[in-house]
């Protein structure tokens, strides 16, 4: 068989931890200290799965937020969400299913986010799921973050396969966008929920009769 599916590659927020709504009450509530918001909807459609820096910089341009507060409010908001994580992230069953079943069938497996590397090892942790990873990629191992493709091209080559042999989970346009330029496969998915074994190997086997 030419091109088998050798890797899946996950992001992480929406997609192995239902953080979402995390980042957004975390963000909001270090802007508020300074008199701004985000919109709820305005935060799916825009912001979702933009590292905080890219976040401030667009209210930079829409808000005048100052330059200068951006180190403050970033390590505000990672506290905040380090707070909700110690709260509200927990292990789930059909996750450490799937990574156990991929794991044992051979697949190497790695986590590409846009979060920060401190973020990403919490999480991954809280939900007893960091150990069955080869690696983890954050935007502090890329030049540019999604919806750039460096990232997923830096996690096939560090698993030292072709795009082609290579599964991207994906669940936001800016993350979407992301893994198809990189020539990878990607599965789009709506909710968390759709995360799962059966979902992820229906793919690899579709993806697989059309490589025979």
């Amino acid at each position: 068989m030419k091109n088998k599916i050798k890797a899946v590659i996950f992001d992480m927020d929406g997609v192995l931890i239902d953080a979402q709504q995390w980042h957004y009450y975390a963000l909001n509530r270090a802007l508020e200290l300074f008199g701004l918001q985000i919109d709820y909807e305005q935060h799916l459609r825009r912001f979702d799965g933009l590292p905080t820096k890219k976040k401030l910089d667009i209210l930079r341009k829409e808000k005048d937020l100052p330059l200068k507060l951006f180190d403050f409010i970033d390590q505000l908001k990672q506290k905040y969400t380090l707070e909700i994580v110690e709260t509200c992230c927990h292990p789930q069953f059909q996750h450490e299913y799937l990574l156990s079943r991929l794991t044992a069938e051979g697949y190497k497996l790695a986590v590409a986010s846009n979060s920060i590397k401190n973020t990403i090892e919490v999480m991954l942790t809280k939900a007893n799921i960091l150990h069955y990873f080869d690696f983890y990629l954050s935007n502090q191992d890329v030049v540019q973050s999604k919806p750039s493709p460096e990232i997923y091209l830096k996690a096939i080559d560090k698993l030292n396969l072709l795009p082609q042999e290579c599964l991207i989970i994906e669940d936001n346009e800016n993350g979407i966008n992301a893994a198809k330029a990189s020539g990878a496969h990607v599965l789009a998915i709506g909710k968390i929920e759709e995360v799962n074994y059966i979902n992820i190997k229906n793919k690899i086997s579709v993806l697989e009769k059309g490589l025979c």
